[in-house]
């Protein structure tokens, strides 16, 4: 009898065990994975929207005019101050080996603002041509350099002209009629005129 009793309950437990596997597994949760190219297809598009793409700008040149006929212009010695950067991104100005930009700064200033006071140099603002050469080897961050120093020293001018700072001059809004009144006030008789020679060929 009691072994009869043991049976039926083992019997009884084992279709019970059964019984919650099945409940249990038909519980399970299953992950609808349907809808998830769409949640990453609308990622995609939030991100390209979003994202900032730098891009370089580059400097800002004003190129002349173009001509079949080369420039019959002859710029006097006195009036060119001379400044090359060779294949190995070594600067000579006016001959002489670069030394700093301060002093670049300094030098080119007073060629500029010479008025024919030093026969060495310019006659005035209008014939005074900065000449910069460099090399097929030149690196272009060597080159950003110097062209920013030289650019730098023009905005100065301006500046002082104004009672403005180099940085403030720039900052100048030409939308605005008093900001562009100021502007050509400040350049009025002292033209940039930087010149980009072109490059020698690496031997």
């Amino acid at each position: 009898m009691n072994q009869d009793l043991l049976l039926f309950t083992r019997a009884c437990d084992y279709e019970w065990k059964i019984k919650a596997m099945k409940f249990f597994q038909r519980k399970k949760t299953e992950i609808n994975s349907s809808s998830m190219a769409d949640i990453a297809f609308l990622l995609l598009i939030f991100f390209l929207v979003t994202t900032t793409i730098q891009t370089n700008q580059g400097l800002s040149v004003t190129l002349p005019p173009h001509s079949d006929k080369p420039p019959e212009t002859l710029i006097h010695d006195r009036n060119l101050y001379k400044v090359q950067i060779n294949s190995r991104n070594n600067v000579m100005v006016e001959d002489q080996p670069f030394e700093s930009l301060e002093k670049l700064h300094a030098e080119v200033k007073e060629f500029i603002l010479n008025y024919g006071k030093d026969p060495g140099l310019s006659d005035n603002p209008e014939k005074a041509v900065i000449s910069l050469k460099m090399n097929r080897g030149t690196h272009y961050k060597k080159f950003i350099e110097m062209m920013d120093a030289l650019q730098g020293v023009y905005y100065e001018i301006y500046g002082e002209r104004v009672g403005l700072t180099a940085e403030q001059f720039r900052s100048l809004d030409l939308r605005l009629a008093d900001q562009k009144a100021k502007y050509d006030r400040a350049r009025d008789g002292i033209p940039m005129r930087i010149s980009i020679a072109e490059p020698n060929k690496v031997n």
